[in-house]
């Protein structure tokens, strides 16, 4: 697996991204497309109208599935990082850390975590602030 470090941490899902998620506008547009065909000559309207209901359902579906896991592994990482800090330090990390800088976080080794932090809440620092001054990143090759 190669290494990770700003330029390349985030990802592409090849068949989620470029397969799924252009399928999935193609059976909307269809969806539509047929619904409004049946407009004109009324009949199949009913299969014609439940077929569009569900494939706009369908992306709304996908975007609460992938936001659900995405607060779950959110509450994950916090008290990973929590955890990590206390190890460190024996605190816990400073509550004026934002969710996105406490993920940020995650990326920067050991030996540049608790300064780090420390920066985070001193100047305010972004997530891609704090991604950008980290020197030795750690790779998360499980994020969602």
């Amino acid at each position: 697996m190669q290494e990770q470090n700003f330029k390349n941490h985030s990802r592409l899902i090849f068949s989620f991204h470029f397969v799924l998620l252009p399928l999935l506008l193609v059976v909307i547009i269809g969806a539509v497309i047929n619904f409004v065909k049946c407009l004109d000559t009324g009949e199949g309207l009913y299969s014609a109208a439940l077929l569009a209901v569900i494939s706009l359902l369908l992306p709304i579906i996908v975007f609460f599935a992938r936001t659900f896991a995405l607060k779950a592994q959110d509450r994950g990482i916090r008290a990973e990082e929590n955890l990590r800090y206390f190890a460190i330090t024996g605190k816990l990390l400073d509550s004026k850390l934002r969710l996105g800088q406490i993920i940020a976080l995650r990326f920067a080794s050991n030996s540049e975590f608790v300064d780090l932090a420390h920066r985070a809440v001193e100047e305010n620092l972004s997530s891609k602030q704090i991604k950008q001054a980290i020197q030795h990143w750690k790779g998360d090759h499980h994020r969602v």
